[in-house]
């Protein structure tokens, strides 16, 4: 039997291939005095599903390298089932962007309202833990093709971040 084949940087995918979605029940176990799921595991949750989105893009291992935007908008209650969606929305050369929405749907009236949404940045690695190359991303629709150039704006704003606390931080 032969080892699955890994894309390499020249194969292209479409943000609606990396497309992953998940559900899960609040239980009692994971809420707070309040009857609200805690933030940290929806949080686990949200990275979960992101990394699977990424990797489905990178073809292979990735790791998180920020989450940024993680807004609360409302909270997901005891017994609510959460439903996790997530998608590339940008590439570069071994980083990816993921797009992450949760929904919080009642099981006995079905509504569905959006209870968090977050954007995490991946990094496609080798079996040493070096970064390598991903593929082009190809948005398909105007949907798209907005979700990228918005990202490409947040990636160069997280990259003057970043350079700004490296500089704070070296002697």
């Amino acid at each position: 039997m032969s080892a699955p084949r890994r894309r390499t940087p020249n194969t292209r995918s479409t943000p609606r291939a990396t497309r992953v979605e998940t559900a899960q029940i609040v239980l009692p176990g994971l809420t707070n005095v309040h009857g609200t799921i805690f933030g940290g595991i929806l949080m686990q949750w949200v990275d979960g599903a992101a990394g699977i989105s990424a990797a489905r893009h990178a073809g292979g291992l990735v790791v998180t390298a920020s989450m940024d935007r993680l807004h609360f908008l409302r909270p997901a209650r005891l017994g609510d089932v959460v439903v996790v969606q997530a998608q590339v929305n940008f590439a570069a050369r071994t980083s990816m962007e993921v797009g992450v929405r949760v929904f919080a749907e009642n099981q006995i009236t079905r509504e569905r309202v959006q209870a968090t949404r977050a954007y995490l940045t991946f990094v496609s690695v080798d079996d040493q833990g070096r970064p390598r190359e991903v593929p082009r991303l190809v948005p398909e629709n105007a949907d798209d093709r907005r979700r990228f150039r918005e990202a490409a704006a947040r990636r160069a704003v997280r990259l003057r971040e970043r350079r700004a606390m490296k500089n704070r931080h070296e002697p």
